[in-house]
């Protein structure tokens, strides 16, 4: 028998991979307890006792990014911050694809920039596109704790502006991860520019998919409803990627370019 090309053994070992890493997770998710996009695990309120389970008995969080939480904890906006064991499972993707080179769009207090940049070597790189200066103030004091400031490039601007500047610069297709966690009026066009910043195996991670389950039958007036909604059914037949819509959080939506 000829075996397969090295290319191509690493191509199917990698989507052999991701697909029972991602698939492990869904099962956790789906039809036990309450749906799972009422919730996030932040570690406030009466969390859902599956959900506690799966963190009592999975996530692994860095000590940093346990003092990163409880201080976001504190924002009134607070309920913005990327779930933890939904942060895990991103971290868990970098290394799994050996990621050195991610965006993420939509940075708030920094818990998943510090989490990517964690799951990086040393040599890793992550451009985190914040427009708050009051979150970038709170973030880079915790990314410095951590011994992580020199991973985080923080981009004080709208995140159009970056994505434009990193194609404009000849980095199209050298990027491994993107995170979508960002204004849901502008998400079709992060897809766009992020889809064209990623290399081929790379991953896009779209956030708030389910938003609250008002994605099914979106109110005549609720516009972000309806835009992620849109936005759904286009990736579901966008032929220039493999998908999978996963429970967890508020809804992850994971990309890979093909």
């Amino acid at each position: 028998m000829t075996p397969f090309p090295q290319r191509s053994y690493r191509r199917r070992f990698f989507f052999f991979c991701s697909f029972y890493l991602i698939l492990a997770v869904s099962q956790i998710f789906a039809g036990v307890g309450k749906p799972a996009f009422t919730e996030k695990i932040h570690g406030i309120g009466n969390v859902d006792p599956v959900l506690q389970y799966v963190a009592n008995n999975s996530l692994r969080e860095h000590p940093v990014l346990t003092k990163l939480r409880l201080r976001t904890l504190e924002d009134q906006w607070s309920t913005m911050m990327v779930a933890s064991d939904q942060a895990q499972l991103m971290a868990n993707l970098i290394r799994l694809i050996n990621a050195t080179k991610a965006i993420e769009i939509g940075m708030y207090t920094g818990y998943n920039a510090l989490n990517m940049a964690l799951a990086m070597p040393e040599s890793g790189r992550v451009i985190a596109c914040e427009i708050e200066s009051t979150y970038i103030d709170i973030a880079k004091p915790f990314f410095k704790e951590a011994g992580v400031e020199n991973k985080i490039d923080v981009r004080h601007q709208i995140a159009m502006k970056t994505l434009d500047e990193l194609i404009a610069a000849g980095e199209a297709g050298t990027f491994d991860f993107v995170f979508i966690d960002a204004d849901k009026f502008n998400y079709d066009r992060y897809y766009e520019k992020s889809l064209e910043l990623i290399r081929k195996g790379g991953i896009i991670a779209i956030d708030n998919v389910l938003w609250n389950g008002k994605v099914v039958n979106p109110a005549p007036g609720d516009l972000t409803s309806q835009g992620l909604d849109a936005l759904n059914k286009k990736l579901h037949k966008d032929q220039r990627i493999e998908l999978s819509m996963l429970t967890v959080g508020d809804g992850l939506t994971i990309a890979i370019k093909r």
